[in-house]
């Protein structure tokens, strides 16, 4: 198994909010493809969505009403992406060799 410090953050929160984590020593086993197809599928609908955004900010006959909710799905896209930077930030500090 991994290192403590070598813990990949999971795309999921577990109980009460709390981060998920995962020790293995498969990159390429079962639950780090599924964290990468969950990351790449958040990733895809954060982009997705600031498209929707750009939209709605740049027609200035937009209803206001739409405009919470957009920053409630935009909050969510931001959470999800921070956590996947975070996340494969460490990867790379993890895999990137000691320069001491």
């Amino acid at each position: 198994m991994t290192a403590r410090n070598e813990l990949r953050l999971l795309p999921w929160s577990g109980p009460e909010g709390k981060p998920c984590y995962l020790s293995t020593d498969h990159r390429d086993g079962h639950m780090s493809r599924l964290a990468d197809n969950i990351e790449a599928v958040q990733l895809g609908m954060a982009a997705e969505l600031l498209e929707q955004a750009l939209e709605v900010l740049g027609d200035e006959d937009a209803d206001l009403g739409e405009l919470r909710p957009l920053a409630t799905k935009l909050t969510e896209a931001l959470r999800d992406v921070i956590r996947v930077a975070t996340s494969r930030g460490h990867l790379l500090a993890v895999s990137e060799p000691d320069r001491s």
